[in-house]
């Protein structure tokens, strides 16, 4: 019993140890991301008007594409 708790002793001390290691690994990495310009977010991205509506236009064509393909098959 005495071995199993050392056991869970170390492997406790381990675990703590390789936390640590992963947080500085994290931070490095973090770091590297804002140097390389990667990491920063933008808030949500704003279209105009017209992209909207050029954006639906096209959806739109799709879906006619869509139909009337299917509209075909049936035939």
């Amino acid at each position: 019993m005495a071995n199993l708790n050392k056991v869970v002793a170390s492997l406790r001390s381990e675990y703590s140890r390789l936390q640590k290691e992963l947080e500085s690994v994290g931070k490095a990495l973090d770091a590297l991301g804002r140097a390389n310009g990667a990491g920063f977010r933008r808030g949500k991205r704003i279209l105009s008007k017209e992209a909207r509506e050029r954006i639906a236009e096209a959806q739109r064509q799709r879906w006619a594409k869509v139909r009337k393909q299917a509209k075909q098959a049936k035939s």
